[in-house]
């Protein structure tokens, strides 16, 4: 079983530590990829209206600063780095020795800078949204699309993949559909069923702990996941197609 996440759009820096070793990533055959990402990420932050073009609000300048010099940052594990609703309840800190090694093996951060990473490899704090366009790179979703896919081939092959991912990120990596389970998280009351962001992220998280902290073996096919996932909530398996993958519904009451 792998775990997909998205990253945080926030991220807590590391103060301590040496720079990220690019080579040393998980998926090092997306290394090139990564540096031009990063120069370009690097160029548009310098500039005036590097805001605008990264889409984000002036509260945020002096993270798109640190942009301009990633290679000297200090790094530290993508599982501290990336933080916010579904990292804190997925709770990586709290879990113990033998669910961290879990952890570290079975979770994939899809990223528009990195393209994807492993949870234990180091990265620094940067802010970069998978929606962004960049110079000579155009959009990251269709820019990282080919290379993901021939990336992570080998290394799904045969795994159960648990599609945490958002859309903006989900748009990066198509994986094998009959494989592929996409977590949808609903609430509902009196019959009427909305999708509510915030809730979806926290729900996620819990999932990705619950199936990382569980007795018992790894789900390998989607039922196995929907009765790990029914252990703690009301839920609905909807069977996938050949161009669709299968979707486990979380169902949240008042």
């Amino acid at each position: 079983m792998l775990i997909l996440l998205p990253p945080s759009e926030g991220k807590t820096p590391a103060k301590t530590g040496n720079p990220a070793n690019l080579s040393e990533l998980s998926f090092p055959e997306l290394t090139s990829a990564r540096q031009e990402v990063a120069r370009a990420l690097a160029s548009v932050s310098s500039q005036e209206d590097a805001l605008t073009q990264l889409g984000v609000g002036a509260s945020l300048h002096q993270e798109v600063r640190r942009n301009t010099r990633l290679a000297g940052e200090p790094a530290a594990p993508a599982h501290s780095i990336y933080t916010g609703v579904l990292f804190d309840a997925l709770g990586y800190h709290g879990m113990t020795a033998a669910q961290k090694r879990k952890a570290d093996s079975a979770v994939v951060v899809v990223s528009g800078l990195w393209g994807a990473v492993g949870f234990a490899d180091r990265i620094p704090a940067y802010r970069l949204s998978m929606s962004v366009g960049l110079p000579g790179l155009g959009k990251l979703a269709s820019f990282w699309k080919p290379k993901l896919a021939a990336a992570l081939l080998a290394y799904t092959e045969g795994q159960l993949l648990v599609d945490c991912r958002s859309s903006t990120y989900a748009a990066a990596w198509v994986p094998d559909p009959e494989r592929t389970v996409a977590v949808n998280v609903f609430t509902e009351r009196d019959g009427v069923r909305k999708v509510v962001s915030h809730f979806a992220k926290h729900t996620r998280g819990e999932l990705a702990r619950h199936l990382l902290t569980r007795r018992g073996m790894a789900p390998e096919t989607p039922e196995q996941l929907r009765r790990a996932a029914a252990e703690k909530w009301n839920v609905e398996l909807i069977s996938g197609t050949a161009r669709k993958a299968h979707a486990l519904n979380i169902i949240l009451t008042d």
